[in-house]
């Protein structure tokens, strides 16, 4: 079964781009780098041929990854006034702590430079979806320990 991946339009965008320079520039591109490395010889010492070959390697598991996700892709809009949503930027402070960390909650594909991704299936990411400010979420932590944070903005 596959599983929906929460997407923005700006991360479907970037990634269908990705999927499309990949499934042509960079095959054609690739097979150029195979190509010349054949040339060279002996392919069973031959480092440029392995390094190119792994290279496809990478890059057509990236492409399927990519198809998986733009074939399961759903567009949300964001956040939904004060209440965390898919897309939201937060900013909680966990019990005992004084420093307010700000996470975005979505796919890591939605990553920003200057900020950490919480998955909305983790969780701490369950937890949060539909919170707003003040209010206080508990959760038990992949090691078990239940944890609690305050959720102190939602941009």
């Amino acid at each position: 079964m596959a599983q929906t991946q929460h997407l923005s339009q700006a991360a479907f965008d970037r990634l269908r781009a990705e999927h499309d320079d990949l499934t042509t520039r960079g095959r054609v591109e690739i097979a150029r780098k195979i190509e010349a490395a054949r040339e060279l010889g002996d392919l069973s010492e031959n480092g440029d041929y392995h390094a190119a070959k792994e290279e496809q390697g990478k890059m057509e598991g990236r492409i399927r990854q990519l198809a998986y996700m733009l074939e399961n892709a759903e567009i949300v809009a964001g956040t939904s006034g004060d209440q965390i949503a898919h897309g939201s930027v937060v900013g909680i402070r966990y019990e005992g702590d004084d420093d307010v960390e700000r996470y975005l909650i979505g796919s890591i594909e939605e990553r920003h430079d200057d900020l950490d991704v919480i998955s909305p299936t983790s969780p701490l990411g369950e937890a949060l979806i539909g919170s707003a400010p003040g209010d206080e979420v508990t959760f038990t932590a992949p090691t078990g320990a239940e944890l609690t944070v305050e959720v102190v903005s939602v941009d």
